[in-house]
């Protein structure tokens, strides 16, 4: 089996695992989590986001924090309910100008505590490009809501 081929069996096994890995709230994260790894936000076993990263715990704490450049998640789910999707390079309509709209500051502020209360599952991957591979797999599996891979 070519190395190729074993990351694909190897991330057929780390899905498994996730899907098969508790449940957590964010406010409620076990202390004994990987460093580094691929998570899935779900809303009502609704799969809704994958990431990954390699700084797990940190990385999302960042999904509720008042910071558009970590809450990523959370930005996102405000452009779509304010329908504000589309990206600006001007001052007008860049996130921070976004920021100081009171509609869109509203449904940002809504999106982190949604986010608070979704469900977090989550499995270690160390290797960079499983991670990636992994995260892509996940998404297109679950049909995450909020997973595009579109270049921007």
């Amino acid at each position: 089996m070519n190395e190729f081929d074993q990351a694909i069996s190897d991330i057929k096994k780390k899905y498994s695992q996730l899907l098969g890995s508790p449940k957590h709230r964010m406010g409620d994260l076990p202390k004994d989590m990987p460093l580094a790894g691929i998570y899935l936000l779900s809303e009502h076993g609704k799969a809704l986001y994958v990431g990954r990263t390699n700084k797990l715990r940190n990385r999302l704490q960042y999904h509720t924090r008042n910071n558009h450049n970590q809450a990523t998640f959370a930005f996102l789910l405000a452009r779509k309910k304010t329908g504000k999707i589309k990206a600006s390079y001007q001052k007008s309509g860049s996130r921070e100008d976004l920021l100081t709209q009171p509609d869109f500051r509203s449904a940002f502020d809504a999106a982190r505590q949604r986010i608070k209360e979704m469900e977090v599952q989550f499995v270690e991957e160390t290797d960079s490009i499983r991670q990636a591979l992994l995260e892509i797999y996940t998404a297109m599996k679950v049909r995450a809501q909020y997973n595009d891979f579109d270049n921007h």
